[in-house]
């Protein structure tokens, strides 16, 4: 099993940016799936954005498409989401989540370990 720690996140003003951070520990990170979700108060958890465990497939919500970076440093064991032109409306809690040799799923039930999470606020 591996454990995740991200990190990265704060309080930015609308325009600004962030780059979030997913350490991995545990088994070896370079063959599982590694998404990003995000949960605002009140609503459900939401596919963010996904890479695949072979790095060379991405996916993004179309809300972030062009503004999000999903990117890993398998060496390292990290993934990261680099988020530019933040609006408010992307508060909230980010999530990492890993899915052994997954095939991007963009489904909270498909992913085995997640993170703790990192708060994410922008003012407007």
């Amino acid at each position: 099993q591996v454990q995740l720690v991200e990190s990265g996140g704060g309080l930015v003003q609308a325009g600004g940016s962030l780059r979030l951070s997913c350490a991995a520990s545990g088994r070896t990170l370079s063959m599982y799936t590694m998404g990003w979700f995000r949960q605002a108060p009140g609503k459900e958890r939401e596919f963010v954005s996904v890479i695949s465990w072979r790095g060379g497939t991405t996916d993004y919500a179309d809300s972030v498409k062009g503004r999000f970076t999903i990117s890993r440093d398998n060496a390292k064991k990290t993934v990261f989401l680099q988020m530019n032109s933040l609006k408010p409306e992307v508060t909230a809690i980010y999530y990492c989540a890993a899915n052994w040799m997954g095939n991007g799923n963009r489904r909270t039930d498909g992913y085995e370990a997640w993170g703790q999470g990192t708060q994410v606020t922008v003012s407007s």
